[in-house]
């Protein structure tokens, strides 16, 4: 079997924890931040993890992470 290639552009917005889940970023947040309140830009900074629904296809784009 060959090397499989990881998704670059999945391994610069993903990260695997120590537990095996996988961490991102959320949307929204780069601009048209004056119609947004205070509390939506302040949740919108914190990573949160990947769904369950989507985790297997998240998986497969980072072969070598644990």
């Amino acid at each position: 079997m060959p090397k499989l290639k990881t998704h670059k552009g999945a391994s610069k917005r993903l990260r695997v924890t120590a537990t095996g889940k996988i961490k991102r970023s959320k949307a929204f947040g780069s601009h048209l931040l004056t119609k947004k309140s205070s509390k939506r830009k302040r949740n919108l900074k914190k990573s949160t993890l990947v769904v369950k629904s989507e985790f297997k296809k998240m998986k497969e784009m980072l072969p070598y992470s644990k």
